[in-house]
């Protein structure tokens, strides 16, 4: 990761596994350059292995994850392991989306930096990415 005062913070949003809805998540693409950030966008189906390729290869600062479908722990866990396995653990992983309350405890155990629920409000994802570059 560039430092911080070198350029704009830089973040990947994706779409992992088969959740075909991606409004939420345009949305937050949308907030984040709003913001004066760098957004690459990986689009639907997003295997976690790209996503882990699309973060070294864009050297971006945050990884976010949407999921709508269920599936957020096996995809959050899948890509936490990619980035670890590519030695990338300091890029912190956010997840949003579905996700149960009930799971949000489970995601931070697997290195998930934080949850979003579908709900959350844009500013508060804002500011978080804004935390996670000037940490």
């Amino acid at each position: 990761m560039s430092s911080p005062s070198s350029r704009p913070p830089r973040v990947l949003i994706a779409k992992p596994g088969l959740d075909g809805h991606d409004v939420g998540a345009r949305i937050v693409c949308r907030a984040l350059m709003d913001a004066g950030m760098e957004v690459i966008y990986t689009g639907l189906r997003a295997s976690p292995r790209s996503v882990a390729a699309a973060a070294l290869q864009e050297d971006v600062d945050v990884v976010g994850l949407s999921v709508l479908s269920g599936a957020h722990m096996p995809l959050a866990r899948k890509v936490v392991d990619e980035l670890r396995d590519a030695g990338a653990l300091a890029i912190p992983v956010i997840v949003g989306g579905t996700v149960p309350a009930s799971d949000v405890d489970a995601l931070k155990a697997l290195g998930v930096a934080a949850v979003f629920p579908t709900g959350s409000r844009l500013e508060d994802i804002v500011a978080f990415v804004r935390r996670q570059v000037t940490a």
